[in-house]
């Protein structure tokens, strides 16, 4: 497991209801366990950083004096500088524990001047968790130095501190450790870790369902890269739209316009004439090409190619209308599309229009069907009419599996299919069954796949903020709401503080 992938299902679950306290709370009596499986009785040394992985040492303190042991915790920084709240109570609750008679010793260290060799015989290291990279700071250097110096056993809290917890890879110097007590899933980074520093690796269930890593939740909002200050203008995305007729303007305009209000920087529309100036109404916001004729057709291959060069993704299909000529043109399009290996989504009548057969063996894509598309695109002759729930994904799953890219199908409850993956995303209400949602949802997708995600990534956060979008229109304006004014909750719908603080 990827240390984001850690981080995504701490927040899913506390999204679920499963509070990060309880699952620190379960780690640090993981940890004791673990320390009172090895040794029964003495002094324990439990060096402490200010982030959650501190705060699962500080736990553990208190599990181990009910233990019987005698506790030393060393806080490698001012209490006013721990960064997690939930590290934080339970550093009070220590700091309460000190005025009575268990053996508890708290210590302050800011300086490395002030270490000094521990006399216990287990030392803990719980500095640095699965967040942490780059090189280390004082006092925190010489604290590990200090450890290793130790014959003491050591102990890891979910991986030795120095260790990057991505590549197992240690830039400057890393705790020696005896055993590694990690949690839900081994990290990727013990895994390719020399075992000098990790030892034996012992995995710890601390109570997260296995549910939080397949439904979508708050939590994948933190794959998004973070913007640069110095960042500029298109650095964030810039996105080609082919779609629109004279009968259908309306569908890649809100497509585009999810598409910025999702954080892409520059949307293109490239569109048949007669639908240019019925797009441009919707916002100005927008840049829109078109070109001859009242609906898309192979005339305008050789100008979209060279807007199609400068773009991170192209989305195709969204009021493309059903010509024929149309459907030359898009399978025209994809060809070249795949030559130049460019993210490719496809929506609507581009899933109508655009043959299977060339696509299937594509990676670089994204289709996005309704339940009656996805058996028009897959050739079912019947719908499929399965009561039970796991057994209706596991067949959705293995027909999706007939091509290589993503599968995003649209539903009550939507599901995102690539090869072994399964993402299940419940957020949304019965209010989007109105027209455009789904253009919403195929341009947040592309969106997010320009913006740096993967595709299966791009596609299991688009369907959540898409359904969260959704249920906040909702709120605003009952069932009655309309795609473009769901638009405007899309950032909304991204903050990670008002959801899972409940606020909507």
């Amino acid at each position: 497991m990827r240390p984001i992938d850690m981080m995504v299902t701490d927040l899913n679950a506390e999204y679920l209801g499963i509070p990060r306290l309880s699952l620190m709370e379960n780690a640090g009596k993981a940890v004791a366990q673990q320390v009172n499986k090895i040794v029964d009785s003495g002094r324990v040394t439990i060096f402490a950083g200010t982030g959650g992985n501190g705060g699962d040492g500080f736990v553990a303190a208190r599990h181990l004096l009910n233990m019987g042991f005698k506790v030393e915790v060393i806080l490698l920084a001012h209490p006013s500088k721990i960064r997690s709240k939930e590290a934080k109570k339970n550093w009070e609750v220590l700091e309460k524990m000190r005025i009575s008679p268990a053996p508890l010793e708290l210590r302050i260290i800011e300086d490395s001047s002030q270490l000094e060799p521990p006399y216990s015989a287990v030392i803990v290291d719980a500095i640095l968790g699965t967040g942490i990279k780059g090189r280390l700071r004082e006092p925190i250097r010489s604290a590990i130095k200090i450890m290793n110096e130790s014959e003491a056993l050591k102990i890891a809290v979910d991986i030795p501190s120095g260790v990057d917890p991505g590549t197992g890879e240690v830039l400057d110097v890393a705790v020696e450790a005896d055993y590694t007590v990690t949690f839900h899933r081994i990290k990727d980074g013990l895994k390719m870790a020399d075992p000098t520093f990790t030892g034996e690796i012992i995995v710890s269930d601390i109570g997260i369902p296995i549910i939080c890593e397949v439904f979508t939740g708050p939590g994948d909002l933190l794959r998004l890269p973070k913007r640069k200050g110095s960042s500029h203008k298109g650095e964030n995305g810039r996105i080609l739209i082919v779609g629109g007729s004279a009968k259908y303007a309306g569908a890649p305009a809100l497509a585009g316009l999810a598409a910025l209000k999702a954080g892409a920087d520059i949307v293109t529309i490239a569109c048949s004439e007669s639908a240019m100036l019925p797009i441009k109404s919707y916002s100005p916001d927008l840049i829109v090409k078109g070109f001859p004729g009242d609906h898309i057709n192979p005339r305008m291959i050789k100008k979209a190619l060279k807007i199609i060069e400068r773009v991170d993704c192209i989305l195709i299909g969204c009021g493309g209308g059903l010509e024929p000529d149309t459907g030359d043109a898009f399978n025209l399009l994809v060809q070249e599309i795949m030559k130049m290996e460019k993210p490719l989504v496809i929506d609507a009548d581009g899933l109508k229009l655009i043959k299977k057969d060339t696509i299937k063996d594509y990676p670089n894509l994204i289709i996005t069907p309704h339940e009656g598309e996805f058996r028009e695109f897959f050739s079912l002759k019947s719908p499929i009419i399965i009561e039970d729930f796991k057994e209706k994904v596991t067949a959705y799953h293995s027909i999706a599996n007939n091509i290589k890219g993503v599968v995003l199908l649209k539903g009550p409850v939507d599901m995102i299919f690539q090869g072994e993956k399964v993402r299940l995303n419940s957020t949304g209400t019965p209010g989007m069954t109105v027209g455009g949602t789904g253009d919403c949802l195929a341009g947040i997708t592309a969106s997010l796949w320009a913006q740096g995600l993967t595709p299966m990534d791009a596609a299991a956060l688009a369907a959540f903020i898409n359904g969260r979008a959704g249920e906040m229109a909702e709120k605003e304006y009952g069932y009655g709401f309309t795609a473009s004014e769901m638009i405007n909750f899309i950032p909304k719908a991204m903050s990670i503080p008002t959801i899972t603080s409940g606020i909507t």
